[in-house]
C-alpha cells in the first residue's frame, strides 16, 4: 500500500474509533444546557443502579432500584421505604409483591418502564444519591441542588467518555 494512502487511512481510522458511539452507558445530562455531566458504563453497574433520597415529609430514606433493559428502557424493579404515609404507596400493584421486613416496606417485582428518568435534585434536605454497585455518589457532586437532570441509556464514543466524568471510575 502506498505510503501516502497509509498516512490518510491510519488517522481516519483513529478518528472514527474516537467518535463512533460504542460503549453502553447510563448518562446524566443537564436538562437546562443539555450537557453531559456524568456517566457510568453499564458493565460496571451490571445493568442496575439505585436512586436514594430523604423523603421531604417522613425524613427517612427511600431507595428506588432500576434495571436497564437491552432495548434501552429503564425499568423500576424495586422500592424500599420506611413510612406508608403521604406520598408513599401502601400496597403493591398487580404482579408486584409488597412486604414489610425489619421496619421497612418493600415493593418488588416491579415492571414500571421509562424511556428516561427526569430528576429534580433536592435543594434542601432530599440528599439525592446515585448508587452503582458499592459506589455512592451524591448528586451534589454532579450538579447544583435544585437542578433537573435526565438519566438515560446512551452509547458514548471514547471522545465523549474522555470529556465526561465517569462516576464509578474516579
Amino acid at each position: 500500500m502506498p505510503k501516502r494512502l497509509m498516512l490518510f487511512i491510519i488517522p481516519f481510522i483513529a478518528f472514527i474509533f474516537l467518535v463512533v458511539p460504542v460503549t453502553d452507558t447510563i448518562t446524566i445530562k443537564s436538562q437546562k444546557e443539555n450537557q453531559l455531566l456524568a456517566y457510568f458504563p453499564l458493565r460496571a453497574a451490571n445493568s442496575r443502579f439505585q436512586i436514594v433520597y430523604n423523603h421531604s415529609i417522613h425524613h427517612s430514606d427511600v431507595k428506588e432500584e432500576y434495571q436497564v433493559l437491552e432495548n434501552g428502557v429503564v425499568r423500576q424493579v424495586e422500592l424500599e421505604y420506611e413510612d406508608t404515609a403521604v406520598g408513599m404507596p401502601s400496597n403493591s400493584e398487580e404482579g408486584e409483591t409488597f412486604q414489610m421486613k425489619d421496619g421497612k416496606y418493600y415493593i418488588r417485582n416491579m415492571k414500571r418502564d421509562f424511556p428516561w428518568i427526569d430528576l429534580s435534585t433536592g435543594q434542601v434536605s432530599a440528599d439525592h444519591r446515585l448508587v452503582v454497585g458499592e459506589k455512592v455518589t451524591p448528586f451534589t457532586e454532579i450538579t447544583e441542588p435544585g437542578s433537573v437532570v435526565r438519566i438515560e441509556k446512551r452509547k458514548l464514543s471514547l471522545w465523549q467518555q474522555w470529556k465526561g466524568v465517569n462516576i464509578v471510575g474516579r
